[in-house]
């Protein structure tokens, strides 16, 4: 691995070999190694670099309305983060500031409808999102919040809701060790994450001319360069060169490695994920589930497939490092490994009641993926300013979603879409809440900043903002 070349904070390219994700068991025979022309087309309307679902809802909307587009995939189509994920779209609605609540509430309704409309064979499941919390704080906080919501925001009324007494909480099979409360949310989903973005990138595959839609994996952009004089951009990569008016980054992790400026801003952070076995006499879980330990949060997922598998994720941060600056995805953390196929047990019931709970769950999948982070906790999400990287125009960003893409990614990514069309704010379908929008100021503002090092005190110190700012 070269990295002697890097600046600091500066992301590499993605690793060529890969751990393997339960979602990537079976990919995609239309899309593994596919590329829409033997060799690069001289020129693009517009070049999106990413297959994500940032880069397949981008590159959807820019040729419905006539655009053509390259995608330039480093690995094989999704393969990065939203391959790698932990299987969920739930809206954040007590833990967010409310416009940010409704956007995420419209981009999870956004998902749940494409899916329905064109039976996406996804896997999606409406389930409900259960959180644990595991402090009286909490509790007092998230009180006073969802009290706030049912008042004001009619459009988040009932959106979440709060239980505190223990027969509620084991109810919803949470270890009462662990919580003084519990958080139902009932707009939540599980899914396959893949399964739904390869489902846009084949339908853009199959069914749009190469001069429309061209897919290039295994192609991996090592340089932007723009034409002297112009807003040209030509985009190089490790098989030749591409021009474009107009390019957009929807490298999420990597993006420091194409734009070294954003460098500390968007921040490589390796989160890992464990694919566990029930034990013998399990009862299924009905929900998903989130709950936070004093460093970490932990989520999980249980599939409806024959094993029943539980994909759960978190821990990071009880590790040397917490995965901060990692941007290489061809490794698990064995300390890490064992904390997740140990977590389950204070955390959650799985067995009936009166029966004793297993120490530690077999994995029959273990992987890694690389989240980008921002220090404000919010994506950027904008034309790139020229102290940026950005020179006189025409590249685009949309990334940095810590760790919390899918309820929000696809309609960052028809927001992007819709600037690089040239809409103005009065014509386009998503307004993007104002923390999102990238600018020289706010990168000034938020550069240098610190990821939080304990997730349950950097949750606690956003919801007491959160109960200050509805009081005002």
């Amino acid at each position: 691995m070269v990295t002697a070349t890097l600046q600091d904070g500066q992301a590499g390219l993605p690793t060529p070999h890969s751990t393997m994700a339960y979602w990537l068991q079976n990919p995609s025979y239309v899309l593994l190694g596919r590329r829409s022309t033997p060799e690069l087309p001289p020129t693009a309307d517009v070049i999106v670099i990413g297959s994500g679902i940032t880069g397949a809802f981008a590159a959807r909307e820019l040729v419905a309305k006539g655009r053509s587009v390259l995608m330039l995939e480093a690995r094989e189509a999704c393969w990065g983060a939203t391959g790698r994920n932990g299987g969920h779209c739930q809206p954040m609605i007590y833990g967010s500031k409310p416009h940010i609540a409704h956007f995420e509430l419209e981009t999870y309704h956004f998902l749940e409808n494409l899916v329905e409309q064109y039976g996406i064979p996804c896997d999606w499941k409406r389930v409900g999102g259960v959180h644990a919390l595991p402090t009286d704080e909490l509790v007092d906080l998230t009180a006073k919040i969802i009290a706030n919501l049912n008042a004001f925001h009619p459009q988040l009324k009932d959106c979440a809701k709060l239980f505190t007494d223990p027969e509620s909480i084991a109810k919803f099979r949470v270890q009462p060790e662990g919580a003084r409360g519990v958080v139902h949310q009932p707009w939540a989903a599980k899914l396959w994450p893949y399964k739904l973005v390869t489902w846009i990138l084949e339908a853009l595959f199959t069914n749009q001319p190469p001069e429309v839609f061209n897919l290039q994996t295994t192609t991996p952009v090592t340089h932007l360069q723009q034409t002297e004089g112009s807003s040209r951009w030509i985009v190089h990569t490790t098989r030749g060169q591409v021009a474009a008016n107009d390019v957009l980054l929807a490298t999420n992790a990597y993006t420091s490695h194409l734009l070294p400026e954003m460098s500390q801003l968007v921040v490589p952070v390796r989160g890992q994920v464990a694919a566990l076995e029930p034990p013998d006499g399990d009862v299924a879980l009905e929900h998903s589930h989130v709950w936070l330990s004093e460093k970490s949060d932990n989520y999980l997922v249980q599939r409806n497939d024959a094993l029943e598998m539980i994909v759960v994720g978190g821990e990071r941060t009880n590790v040397p490092g917490g995965g901060e600056g990692i941007w290489w995805d061809d490794s698990i953390d064995e300390e890490l490994a064992e904390r997740l196929r140990r977590c389950l047990r204070p955390a959650l019931k799985l067995r009936p009641s009166g029966e004793e709970e297993e120490e530690e769950l077999r994995a029959r999948y273990q992987w890694t993926g690389i989240m980008g982070y921002t220090t404000d906790g919010y994506p950027f999400v904008g034309k790139v300013p020229e102290e940026l990287g950005g020179g006189n125009g025409g590249l685009w960003l949309c990334a940095g979603y810590n760790g919390h893409g899918m309820p929000v990614a696809a309609r960052c990514a028809v927001a992007i879409s819709e600037q690089i069309l040239g809409r103005g704010e009065d014509e386009r379908t998503v307004n993007l809440p104002e923390e999102f929008v990238l600018t020289a100021e706010r990168a000034a503002r938020v550069r240098g900043g610190e990821l939080p090092k304990s997730i349950l005190e950097g949750f606690t110190m956003v919801m007491r903002e959160m109960v200050k700012e509805s009081m005002n």
